[in-house]
């Protein structure tokens, strides 16, 4: 039984945030007690699915934009003609790491301008790292007898990559790409600060309301999808992980 209560708890957390957003006024009286001088209990400047969404949406593109870059660059250089060129890749992924989110974002918008398209910039770089190193890690620990198999079968660098080195480095690739994705989900409440729509416009009207009601709002909004997707994403990784095992085996 015990094993099925972080389930029941997963479940019954997407279940009041799929209400919560459906119906955020059902919930009223629990936020009422947060406000003052009758300020509003929820936020009423906008919707919140609607502002979940573009916050979902924003966080998808940069991540999936890094994950083609990081990936790529990881491949490049495991590759022998691309060796040389590890040092200079570390760097360009260590930028986002560099500047805090706020420098990405005052650098980005006189160069593309107000919107998601900063946002989309910061997230893209702080993306990158954690990616970039899990699939390193993953391709450079592929067991070096399995990679000998399969080039006394006869298999090409690049039949070798596709169906060997990746498949056996998913697992550590998700790692990282769960990683990105949580840094990612809470990052983007900044790009409100440059006018994308993201939960940040509820948590910056709060601030400047002064409205305790509004900002626990956004906040737990973001908590609970980087939980949600934190352990979808984990679920994966650990069916990634079995399937590998049962291949290696089978192997």
């Amino acid at each position: 039984m015990r094993a099925w209560i972080p389930t029941i708890l997963r479940l019954l957390l997407l279940a009041v945030l799929v209400a919560f957003l459906a119906n955020p006024y059902w919930f009223e009286p629990l936020f009422r007690p947060l406000t003052q001088n009758g300020a509003p209990a929820i936020y009423n400047q906008g919707s919140l699915l609607s502002l979940t969404l573009q916050h979902l949406k924003i966080v998808a593109i940069a991540t999936a934009a890094a994950i083609v870059v990081a990936i790529s660059l990881a491949i490049l250089v495991t590759r022998p003609a691309g060796a040389e060129f590890l040092p200079l890749s570390r760097s360009l992924v260590n930028i986002g790491q560099t500047f805090p989110p706020v420098a990405v974002l005052a650098l980005a918008v006189p160069a593309v301008g107000f919107g998601e398209k900063p946002t989309l910039i910061a997230l893209f770089l702080y993306g990158l790292l954690p990616i970039f190193e899990n699939t390193l890690t993953g391709l450079t620990t592929t067991p070096a007898n399995v990679v000998e198999a399969a080039r006394g079968a006869g298999m090409t660098g690049r039949q070798r990559l596709v169906g060997i080195e990746l498949p056996l480095s998913v697992p550590v690739i998700l790692a990282g790409i769960r990683l990105s994705v949580v840094i990612s989900l809470a990052t983007a409440t900044i790009g409100s600060t440059v006018a994308a729509k993201t939960l940040g416009e509820v948590i910056i009207a709060g601030l400047l309301s002064n409205n305790l009601a509004f900002v626990l709002q956004g906040g737990l909004l973001v908590a609970a999808l980087a939980v949600l997707i934190y352990d979808a994403l984990s679920a994966l990784e650990r069916m990634a992980a079995r399937r590998m095992g049962q291949v290696a085996r089978n192997d």
